[in-house]
């Protein structure tokens, strides 16, 4: 049967897409999956000194202690009960336990249709890339059909509110916004009567991202999330929290802050590409199981891309990707 143009075009597409991920990947690849592959694809002895260096890469990747414990743990209990022959048995091993530790996070984020505007609440911290994803998020989504607003939350730094509405006029958005220091609540009220002014499908709030530590942030933001949910009782219905993959566990502190000042419902991680540290997803998969919307590997506009726990996992170990 001949593939139809929509078909090879969608084909061409992801291929693209996954060389793409696994050059951007390639910190993170060198060191942790090409590691493991040098390791354990040749033929070593399952001793105590594999399982050392298996416990190098794992941490120098950031992966973390509980879950290189946990896989140094389900390795030595196979091997004591002869389960496991070879070193490749074990790479085979690694891979099918990341690949359980991550699927159930791989979680997209879905816009339902619904008679007011679906309100996300961006958060994180100063740095980590907060605006620009925004901005990219409502590129696709109004790539796919959805009409959508934007709210300069970030009162603060007048760097943020600018940027936000130059990703408004580069999307041809409608872009919510006071003078720099203006009570972000505000903004965040101001935005809601106008999208659902505007019949708008998305709302998308800007936050400000000074450190996680200050509690008048933590304030603030729970005031906006107060302000919202007096207009819509189900809103934010989502909290999309934004990290710095390269910030390594640290990124376990910034969650653990913000989510219990809000609720984080979601995460995107950010800066995949310049970071050798990017095991942490599996870190905060395996500590946290808070869905991992997206990931940043790239500053073009499509490099912000749904979490696929596969590809990653794939992009990671060179399975059919660029070698």
């Amino acid at each position: 049967m001949t593939q139809t143009n929509e078909n090879i075009n969608k084909d061409s597409e992801k291929s693209g897409w996954f060389d793409r991920l696994g050059n951007r990947l390639s910190a993170t690849r060198n060191s942790f999956g090409r590691g493991l592959n040098r390791l354990l694809l040749g033929k070593h002895a399952l001793d105590k000194e594999l399982l050392e260096e298996i416990e190098d890469i794992l941490l120098t990747a950031d992966v973390g202690i509980e879950v290189t414990q946990f896989l140094i743990d389900s390795i030595t209990e196979r091997i004591s009960h002869k389960q496991l022959n070879d070193s490749r048995a074990v790479l085979a091993l690694i891979k099918q336990q990341l690949l359980d530790i991550l699927s159930p996070v791989a979680i997209p984020l879905i816009i339902p249709k619904q008679g007011a505007p679906y309100v996300i609440m961006v958060v994180g911290v100063n740095g980590v890339g907060k605006t620009t994803t925004i901005g990219k998020l409502a590129h696709q989504l109004k790539q796919h059909g959805h009409k959508v607003m934007l709210a300069a939350g970030d009162t603060f730094r007048a760097a943020a509110v600018e940027q936000l509405q130059k990703w408004g006029e580069r999307n041809g958005l409608a872009v919510i916004a006071q003078p720099t220091g203006s009570d972000s609540a505000s903004v965040a009220h101001d935005a809601m009567e106008a999208a659902h002014a505007k019949k708008c499908d998305v709302l998308i709030i800007d936050t400000a991202g000074r450190q996680h530590i200050k509690t008048d942030l933590m304030q603030e933001l729970e005031k906006i999330k107060r302000v919202v949910t007096k207009l819509d009782r189900h809103a934010p219905h989502e909290v999309l929290l934004v990290l710095d993959a390269g910030t390594g566990q640290n990124a376990l502190s910034q969650l653990e802050n913000f989510d219990k000042a809000v609720g984080v419902t979601g995460l995107c991680l950010t800066k995949l590409d310049g970071t050798a540290k990017g095991g942490i997803i599996i870190a905060i998969a395996k500590k946290t199981g808070v869905p991992v919307r997206y990931i940043g590997v790239g500053e073009a506009i499509d490099d912000l891309r749904p979490f696929n726990a596969e590809e990653y996992l794939q992009a990671l170990f060179d399975e059919n990707g660029t070698k």
